[in-house]
């Protein structure tokens, strides 16, 4: 069977038993919708928590930025696994203690303000719907290819199955759909990097084979002489004029250092994983699901930079200097979708891979009078904007097919290239379903419940979660359809938001009793307004400007929310120094949550 085939099977089946098990575990009381009754077991809640942290960014878009940026590329791994320890360790088993399930319960409890709750409801929003924006993107990405259908359509079907589990099953039904999800991306990642490091090292352990020699098979395959992989792709690099893919890349030490911080600090913001740990049945249980969740995820993170490099040196082994008309089918089958393409600068038919852009400008395809992409002599895509004659290289890839066109570019078996698709929807699914109950349970039960209608029953505030979520589901749709950038860089930007706006007011609120609610206030809304308003300008309001020599310190958009996340910790001080002390209650009870006492 062919690809196409064999992705309908497999993604059909994994789709197929989402539904089933949502309808299930469909959620019949508000605590089965929020909080999923706080019955989960900490291993299940560990398999879900992996998935609801592993989203697109790290199934389909980490390795692939890994792949670009070389040893840089490493700030994203680091970055979020480092955060997901500062959470698990710091954060989440007070705020499980705490008895909470959302952040803004939290700030509003602790903040003894209405008006702090609101204004974290915006953030959570504001946040999550950035966050989400990158998974439904990664939807559109597997769809337009393996289903061969528009990037567009591809989001519009992920929406509508996210729908029905997100808005039928609650928490309830997203948690154990998760832990089926988690099953499917783990195997997904796996199989094909088991499969490639046999084929170049001999070994079945990619974390390792990816740092030792090829095998005489290996370099045969690749086309270059036995050595250690790492090595050899380093002299590659060279050669094509890019710097080492084990050195130092073009980023300033400023900038990575930035990068990482955010991801660590942003994941303790971050709303929809603070609530996983509100699913278990007690503090303890709270604990081990954290560390079980770290152990599923180090499984695929440390598997990534193998996935990088194999991907890597495939890519540019079967590329480079290949006639057009020789090119690989992979990359024939990718170029359909717009993710890559070739335009033959120097006129001799064959594909150049340098450094540099090979397009000037946002490609796309120009269209004929049908609406059917059209092509030049060589097959290459027609850009309608100018194209960057400054630089040799000729090959666009979008860093987020690495991971999706590795399989096809190792010429493996049909069924692997289905089962990783299915892999990389289980991973955006998975995610988007969590961020979307956070923007559910921001609206109907912070916002209406809470602050608008507090005599509210029970059964009209499920109503209310349900549409919602609903709601939330379309907006998610239409963020997929304009993304502001590959998904690793929007997810970067939700983590930028997060720390930037919720990491001060939680890390404060929980270690210094005395932070008020004006400070708390103040840092929010100054912290998460500076750092949305540099990238608003860099990304949309004046692109062109987009380069290191405008950036403040020379930090990027993607690492600003570091710079964001100071001047919140530095308002939200002084104002609380300026203003009355919390009231003793307060401050009594943020003392006691740091003491060893159990409360379900």
């Amino acid at each position: 069977m062919d690809i196409l085939t064999w992705t309908w099977i497999i993604v059909g089946a994994s789709f197929a038993l989402y539904i089933g098990i949502a309808i299930w575990s469909r959620a019949k009381s508000t605590g089965e919708f929020y909080v999923a009754a706080k019955q989960v077991h900490p291993v299940l809640n560990g398999m879900a928590t992996g998935a609801d942290w592993m989203s697109a960014a790290s199934f389909i878009s980490m390795a692939g930025m890994i792949s670009f940026l070389g040893r840089d590329g490493a700030m994203y791994l680091m970055g979020w696994t480092g955060g997901y320890v500062l959470l698990a360790m710091l954060l989440a088993p007070y705020l499980r203690k705490y008895g909470k399930y959302t952040v803004p319960m939290f700030v509003g409890e602790r903040y003894y303000s209405q008006t702090a709750r609101v204004v974290a409801v915006v953030c959570a929003i504001f946040v999550s719907f950035v966050y989400v924006a990158g998974q439904m993107r990664g939807v559109g990405v597997v769809f337009s290819r393996f289903l061969e259908v528009d990037i567009n359509i591809g989001v519009l079907i992920g929406m509508g199955i996210v729908f029905f589990y997100a808005v039928l099953g609650g928490m309830k039904g997203i948690t154990y759909t998760q832990v089926a999800q988690y099953c499917v991306l783990i195997v997904a990642y796996l199989i094909p990097a088991i499969f490639i490091s046999i084929m170049l090292t001999n070994i079945p352990i990619p974390q390792i084979g990816f740092g030792a020699s090829l095998s005489d098979a290996g370099a045969k395959l690749l086309n270059t002489d036995a050595g250690y992989l790492l090595e050899k792709l380093d002299m590659v690099h060279k050669d094509l004029g890019f710097p080492a893919y084990t050195g130092r890349g073009a980023k300033s030490i400023i900038d990575v250092f930035a990068i990482t911080l955010v991801l660590m600090v942003g994941t303790a913001g971050l709303p929809h994983i603070i609530i996983r740990f509100f699913t278990t049945p007690t503090i303890k249980g709270a604990r081990a699901s954290a560390g079980w969740a770290l152990l599923f995820i180090a499984i695929l993170y440390t598997t990534a930079p193998a996935v990088a490099s194999f991907a890597r040196f495939n890519m540019i082994q079967t590329l480079n200097n290949v006639s057009y008309t020789d090119a690989p089918s992979w990359f024939k089958n990718w170029e359909k979708t717009g993710l890559v393409a070739w335009k033959d600068k120097n006129g001799d038919g064959k594909i150049q891979y340098a450094k540099g852009d090979a397009f000037k400008g946002k490609v796309e395809f120009a269209k004929d009078s049908e609406g059917k992409p059209l092509r030049g002599q060589y097959g290459e895509r027609v850009v309608k904007t100018p194209i960057n004659d400054k630089t040799k290289n000729e090959l666009y890839v979008d860093n987020d097919i690495i991971v999706l066109a590795n399989p096809e570019i190792a010429k493996l078996p049909a069924w692997v290239v289905a089962l990783v698709a299915a892999g990389g929807l289980a991973a955006a699914l998975s995610t988007a379903a969590g961020l979307l109950l956070v923007i559910s349970s921001a609206l109907s039960h912070d916002l209406l419940k809470n602050v608008i209608l507090p005599r509210m029953s029970e059964k009209t505030e499920l109503i209310w979660a349900r549409v919602a979520a609903g709601v939330a589901v379309i907006m998610a749709g239409y963020l997929g359809i304009n993304p502001p950038g590959f998904v690793a860089q929007v997810v970067a930007f939700a983590f930028g938001l997060a720390a930037s706006s919720f990491f001060p007011v939680i890390i404060m609120g929980i270690f210094w009793k005395k932070t008020t609610k004006e400070g708390a206030i103040a840092g929010m809304l100054t912290g998460i307004t500076f750092t949305a308003s540099y990238i608003i300008y860099f990304k949309f309001i004046n692109p062109a400007a987009n380069v290191a020599a405008n950036w403040w310190f020379g930090i990027s958009p993607e690492g600003i929310g570091m710079i964001g996340m100071i001047i919140n910790i530095i308002v939200t001080f002084v104002v609380s120094k300026m203003t009355k002390e919390p009231p003793k209650e307060v401050q009594d009870m943020v003392a006691s949550l740091r003491y060893p006492r159990e409360i379900t």
